[in-house]
């Protein structure tokens, strides 16, 4: 891409990404309260939040009819769209929906709005699109997307047909609008091999997109996929710099996004979000840009269970962790080339970060450990329950962790967790 394009490009994409209402990174307006949402099983519920202090209050929950899956708000800030599924890790399930909620001004106080619509497999993963016109749902087994109509009143509306032929890799677990929204990726992470099954290829599946309508655009997939497991990614706010989180490879990429919304071919760099191999198996997770497109936040996830697998190491006839293994990367990007640089790996406070996340104006990141976990002392064991750890954000970028909040999970899971600020 020249310079003069590059620049031309840089213009339409930061247009694009400060238009009114078109991204929930966006600063708070005078008068308005970030809410955090954490999804505990099927209770979706809600904490008033006070930036400044770095607090977290309880206030109320709303019950969907099955396991919450993921969460995305409406670009005018007055809609949540939540999926849900009984569904799981090799579990198929049979009860998949979408809804939509109407979040209340300042408040953000949750009220179904619209019938719920029923999905045909489990949706790992859901977004809109830059307009408000669409909603874009990921699935995982067998790897697909839906896209659905929106309302000009935030309900959810009818499904768009696509046509055959739509490559959908293995696995999706990702699905996003490019900010100028003329094409759609998917992450495709792949599985790693196993004792009876060769590893499946990861890719990034980019399809153009016009009036609801995918099309194939291109696949890319370094090293042919094989050694490439991408879960999540995320924008640069000004520059066309893609930062894609590599799960299986605890990596973090970068594309550089061309101006016919494709991705480079190859990754401009490659950075590992890690500083030295854990002891009990971690592995990247979700990935957010700073408002400021100064930083970016990888997690690594590590401590799946309560209960560690019976080759970890014992204590007392138990087996047990010897740390949560669980961390946010922080990278300083270079505003020049968009080269990551990690400058700290912060302890999450807790087991398995399946989601993070950021106030409008990064002043705090909080983080939502998944479950419990079982964890060596000096003579005991202790368990750690599953919470929301809340950090200060500096202006260099760096965690400073303030406090943490336990979160019953019973025998459910913090599956997803989201700051929000309403209209």
């Amino acid at each position: 891409m020249s310079a003069l394009t590059r620049r031309r490009f840089g213009a339409v994409l930061a247009g694009t990404l400060t238009a009114p209402g078109l991204a929930w990174g966006r600063k708070a307006q005078a008068g308005r309260n970030t809410v955090l949402y954490s999804g505990v099983g099927p209770e979706l519920t809600r904490y008033e939040v006070n930036a400044a202090a770095a607090t977290l209050v309880k206030r109320d929950s709303v019950a969907l009819n099955s396991n919450i899956q993921y969460a995305w708000p409406h670009p005018s800030r007055r809609f949540l769209y939540v999926s849900s599924s009984n569904g799981g890790p090799a579990q198929a399930g049979g009860n998949h929906y979408v809804a939509a909620f109407r979040m209340a001004p300042s408040s953000g106080a949750l009220e179904l709005h619209g019938k719920p619509v029923q999905l045909r497999s489990r949706p790992i993963h859901n977004s809109v699109d830059r307009l408000g016109e669409y909603l874009l749902i990921a699935y995982n087994e067998p790897s697909a997307v839906s896209v659905h109509r929106l309302a000009p009143d935030g309900t959810i509306g009818e499904e768009v047909p696509q046509t055959h032929g739509l490559d959908f890799g293995v696995y999706g677990h990702q699905v996003r609008a490019t900010p100028v929204n003329r094409s759609v990726i998917l992450t495709t992470r792949g599985n790693d091999p196993t004792a009876t099954r060769p590893e499946d290829p990861g890719a990034l599946k980019v399809y153009g997109f016009k009036n609801g309508l995918l099309a194939n655009q291109e696949s890319v997939q370094p090293g042919n996929g094989i050694g490439f497991g991408p879960r999540h990614l995320d924008f640069h706010p000004t520059r066309p710099w893609v930062y894609v989180s590599v799960e299986r490879q605890n990596q973090l990429h970068v594309y550089e996004l061309q101006k016919d919304g494709g991705l480079s071919p190859a990754p401009l760099f490659v950075k590992d979000t890690l500083t030295k191999p854990d002891k009990h198996v971690s592995t990247a997770g979700p990935i957010q840009v700073h408002p400021q497109g100064r930083f970016v936040y990888v997690a690594n996830r590590g401590g799946w269970s309560s209960s560690p697998d019976p080759a970890s190491e014992l204590y007392q006839g138990r087996p047990v962790y010897d740390s949560t293994n669980s961390s946010i990367a922080v990278f300083a990007i270079n505003p020049q080339s968009g080269e990551p640089n990690l400058i700290q790996v912060a302890d999450s406070h807790g087991a398995h970060p399946r989601t993070f996340t950021l106030d409008p104006e990064a002043r705090i990141l909080v983080s939502a450990s998944l479950v419990p976990i079982a964890l060596r002392g000096t003579d005991r064991v202790t368990v750690l329950p599953a919470g929301l750890s809340v950090f200060r954000v500096g202006g260099d970028g760096l965690l400073d962790y303030v406090r943490r909040y336990d979160v019953e999970t019973g025998n459910k899971t913090q599956w997803w967790s989201g700051l929000v600020t309403p209209a």
